[in-house]
């Protein structure tokens, strides 16, 4: 008798565990189905993007005639006309511009300031487009030519020169560092009576 009681309180017990455990098993249930409904509607930001280091212009000007010229206003926008930056340079004659945007064209212009703070009337308008590939030639030197090229910010190029631009061959190849523009020198140059160059983009 006291064998029976023993074992029916046994066999009460397990039931009451095995109640438990099912329990258990439905709340974590329960649980994982909210924390599932939680992600879909906050979903984890799985994907980044990291944009590349902004681009600057370099800018340069004759200097003002006036002897009253105490510095130069630089202003320049996204818009023919309408300058949204005004940078006060101070007495000289270039200026680099920083933290411009690949593919939007900066319209910029110089104004004199005298010792009154009037400013002299715009000088004529320019326009740039960071990222757009360009060749400028500098000065010359020993036979050589001096080349300044500028586009996308880690892009590679190829240099191309011509004689009589219908013909184009690649003198070298490089890549832009994080100011989008990259010194190059022709020293093949002098062997040409004439020479022209462009650039195009590796794929």
């Amino acid at each position: 008798m006291v064998m029976q009681t023993i074992l029916d309180q046994k066999v009460k017990r397990a039931r009451r565990l095995l109640g438990w455990s099912s329990r258990i098993k439905g709340f974590t249930r329960v649980l994982v189905g909210i924390l599932f409904l939680a992600l879909l509607h906050n979903p984890v930001q799985a994907l980044s993007l990291t944009l590349p280091a902004s681009y600057t212009v370099n800018l340069s000007w004759d200097a003002s005639p006036s002897t009253d010229v105490v510095g130069y206003d630089v202003y320049y926008g996204t818009a023919s006309g309408v300058y949204t930056n005004n940078i006060l340079v101070g007495n000289v004659t270039s200026y680099t511009i920083s933290g411009l945007s690949a593919g939007v064209t900066y319209y910029i212009t110089v104004a004199a300031l005298d010792v009154n703070g009037q400013e002299s009337p715009f000088s004529n308008e320019i326009n740039y487009m960071p990222g757009v590939p360009t060749v400028q030639v500098g000065a010359a030197s020993a036979g050589q030519f001096n080349l300044t090229l500028s586009g996308l910010i880690g892009q590679a190029y190829n240099v191309e020169a011509s004689p009589d631009l219908v013909t184009w061959t690649v003198i070298g190849t490089v890549t832009l560092d994080a100011t989008g523009s990259l010194n190059f020198t022709d020293t093949n140059a002098a062997i040409f009576p004439q020479r022209f160059y462009r650039t195009a983009q590796v794929p």
